[in-house]
C-alpha cells in the first residue's frame, strides 16, 4: 500500500471551519463498519450504542489494547477505527500512536478517529502533523463523535471543541510529538506518576538514579511536559493518578 501526500499543516486545521460534514453523510451508501478500541468497556459499549442509533453504522470489532486492535485489523474488514490514545501499547509502549499513524498515512487503510482525554498541545499537534486529523475529546458532546465518524468516512478533518482549544494553545515553540516513549521509559513514567520516587524506581529496576532520572526526563520531553504540574495533569488525563 502507498502513503498519501503530506498532511495539512496545523495552521490549516486551526483555520478550517468545523464540522466540515454533516451527520447525514452516515445515512448514505453502505453501512459503515467500525472497530472501537478503548481499555474501558463502558466507553466501547457507549460508542457502539451511539453508532447503532444512527442506523447506518455497525461495530464489527472491539479491542481493549493496541495488540488486540492490531489483531482485529488483521482479521476484520472495517471502514473506520475509533481509538483511545492511552490504552496499553504494543510491547509495553505508550498507546497505539505508531499503529494509528501508519493507518492514517497508508492509502486504502481504514480512516481513524482519535477519541481521547489527552489535552497536551504537544501530543495533539503531533497527531495532526502525522495525518491523525479527526480528534474528539471525550469530554465533548456525544454528537461530536457522530460528526467525527461522518468526517472520517468522507476523509475530511474534524476537531471537537476541546481539541480545537488545545491545539490553539500550541505556539510556535511547540514542536510536534515525533516519537513516543519507549517501553521502559513509559514504565518508569507510570511508576513515578503513581507516587514512586526516582530512588525507589532505580532500586526496583536495579539501575542508577541517574539512568532513571534521564528516562523520566526523556518521557516528559517526548510528551511535551515541562513542569511537575504538567506531569501530574497528564497523569490525571490518562488515568495514572
Amino acid at each position: 500500500m502507498r502513503c498519501d501526500a503530506e498532511p495539512a499543516s496545523l495552521n490549516d486545521h486551526l483555520h478550517t471551519s468545523y464540522p466540515v460534514v454533516r451527520e447525514g453523510a452516515l445515512r448514505t451508501g453502505e453501512p459503515l463498519r467500525a472497530i472501537v478500541a478503548d481499555d474501558h468497556a463502558c466507553i466501547r459499549l457507549g460508542v457502539a450504542s451511539l453508532l447503532h442509533a444512527t442506523a447506518r453504522a455497525l461495530v464489527v470489532g472491539e479491542a481493549s489494547n493496541t495488540h488486540a486492535l492490531a489483531m482485529q485489523l488483521d482479521m476484520t474488514a472495517c471502514d473506520v477505527v475509533i481509538s483511545d490514545l492511552c490504552m496499553p501499547g504494543l510491547d509495553g509502549e505508550y498507546g497505539p500512536f505508531a499503529l494509528l499513524r501508519r493507518l492514517a498515512q497508508t492509502r486504502g487503510a481504514p480512516a481513524v478517529v482519535v477519541l481521547s482525554m489527552v489535552s497536551t498541545p504537544h501530543v495533539l499537534t503531533g497527531l495532526v502533523q502525522h495525518g491523525l486529523n479527526v480528534i474528539v475529546d471525550k469530554r465533548d458532546f456525544a454528537h461530536d463523535l457522530v460528526l467525527a465518524v461522518a468526517a472520517a468516512r468522507a476523509r475530511a478533518p474534524f476537531l471537537s471543541r476541546r481539541a480545537r482549544e488545545t491545539l490553539a494553545r500550541a505556539d510556535a515553540t511547540c514542536a510536534p510529538c515525533a516519537e513516543m516513549p519507549s517501553a521502559r521509559e513509559w514504565e518508569v513514567f507510570q511508576l513515578y506518576a503513581q507516587g514512586m520516587s526516582v530512588g525507589q524506581i532505580a532500586q526496583r529496576f536495579q539501575r542508577s538514579r541517574k539512568t532513571i532520572s534521564a528516562q523520566k526526563r526523556s518521557t516528559m520531553r517526548k510528551l511535551g511536559l515541562v513542569t511537575e504540574r504538567d506531569l501530574s495533569d497528564f497523569a490525571m488525563q490518562v488515568g495514572l493518578a
